[in-house]
């Protein structure tokens, strides 16, 4: 999932007449083999948030906000959905100019299967697979970007202000970025810049989002001066496990091809999750004398994050590289750089997504090779898309703050605080 028409990376297919727009073309053109790839990737991303993320989530807060977190990932998966449906991919993935796309694919108008004449409506980007299933897997995308921004704003945000602000913000926020990197016509696509499967898109923006939300949310009351236990860091590790095993969806279907490709960036993937979660482990037990299944865990995603810009450009060795200086500069994130912030970034959403997808991107112009995705990297338009990407998603995100200020407040009140989300916005509670 990445920039310009010469330098697609994953998107890049062979055509007799190029397309530069969606359209029309016989379904026998299809590539069956790629399309049961991308529908299996698209179901593996999705399992990432439900139940991967919600679970990585929810055994870290606090008893009394297990179920508000829980509902936040599934409404946010919801109402994303149908937002993309409604326009968002229309204003992420057609042309349009460098900013924004069109309004043409709004409603999915013209994403058709037209079984009397053999015909079958296919993406520019992607024109070997249905756009059906292109516009579904870029969708789980969409979703997972704002998911992971709650983990920065659990046990204090309204759920009402959570709805508005998710909506607002996968329109204004998330479908313009999406458009710079991914489609072709995009101002970072045009410069070259790398983005294999959301290094930026994803991890930067939601990173950068989340360290925003903290600031103007404030800190949790209690925060620095009494114990925050999780829940149930078994209900994280599997969580990790969901999150490990559908980070190959996100990397590997990011080739859009049953190919080569696709099974580099999951070979890439893994070393990377493995040398991630050593690196984390090492650093920890360096650091605090012992190691945790928590900063294991913390490890793993770190790993995956950082190659996730990089997995379809570099070699095995390089994947691994990736991971293990992602594991040491995520740790950090989540712990100097976290205290140097003062912010209080509830599930380190900043330190290791945002510091994870930094690492990842510049990596990437430094370690892709041409033999492999057919570009070189280039550090400084590397650096330049990340600045870009985090200055765009910070301003956007503070603007839908406030916005979502103004609509219903953002913050619960003291008592709803102390006695708990689950209770105080739901009415329901984890049983004994």
């Amino acid at each position: 999932m990445c920039g310009a028409v010469l330098a697609l990376g994953p998107w890049a297919a062979q055509a007799a007449t190029p397309m530069t727009e969606p359209g029309l073309v016989p379904e026998a053109s299809l590539q069956a083999a790629d399309t049961a790839w991308m529908l299996s990737a698209t179901a593996l991303v999705l399992m990432m948030t439900l139940p991967g993320l919600a679970l990585f989530y929810a055994g870290m807060v606090r008893r009394q906000n297990v179920i508000n977190t829980l509902a936040s990932l599934v409404a946010v998966a919801a109402l994303v959905s149908l937002l993309w449906f409604a326009v968002g991919y229309s204003l992420a993935f057609t042309p349009g100019n460098a900013w924004l796309g069109s309004w043409s694919r709004a409603g999915f108008a013209g994403m058709d299967y037209l079984k009397g004449s053999a015909q079958v409506a296919v993406s520019h980007v992607a024109p070997n697979v249905p756009e059906s299933v292109y516009a579904m897997f870029q969708l789980t995308f969409a979703i997972i970007t704002p998911a992971l921004v709650v983990g920065a704003l659990v046990e204090r945000m309204r759920f009402s202000a959570l709805l508005w602000f998710t909506g607002t913000w996968s329109l204004v926020v998330y479908a313009p970025v999406a458009h710079w990197v991914w489609e072709p016509g995009g101002w970072l696509a045009r410069l070259g810049a790398l983005d294999f499967a959301g290094g930026a898109v994803v991890h930067i923006n939601a990173g950068v989002a989340g360290l925003v939300c903290a600031y103007v949310l404030g800190p949790r009351r209690g925060y620095g001066r009494e114990p925050f236990e999780p829940y149930n860091l078994g209900l994280t590790m599997a969580g990790t496990g969901l999150l490990w095993v559908g980070w190959f969806g996100f990397n590997a279907g990011s080739a859009v091809a049953a190919d080569g490709r696709a099974g580099l960036a999951l070979l890439c993937t893994h070393l990377a999750a493995a040398t991630g979660a050593l690196a984390w482990m090492m650093g920890e037990w360096v650091r605090r004398r012992r190691p945790s299944l928590l900063g294991l865990c913390s490890g793993v995603v770190a790993g995956l994050v950082a190659v996730t810009p990089a997995s379809g450009y570099v070699s095995p060795a390089s994947a691994a590289l990736i991971g293990a200086v992602a594991g040491l500069a995520c740790y950090w994130g989540a712990t100097g750089l976290k205290r140097w912030l003062r912010a209080d970034d509830s599930l380190d959403v900043f330190g290791v997504h945002g510091v994870g997808g930094l690492v990842g991107s510049l990596l990437t112009g430094v370690l892709a090779q041409p033999l492999i995705g057919g570009v070189s990297g280039q550090w400084v338009v590397q650096a330049l898309g990340a600045v870009a990407v985090a200055a765009y998603s910070a301003l956007g995100t503070w603007l839908v703050l406030k916005f979502t200020h103004f609509m219903v407040g953002l913050r619960v009140d003291e008592a709803s605080e102390l006695q708990g989300l689950d209770q105080a916005q739901h009415r329901e509670h984890l049983g004994s």
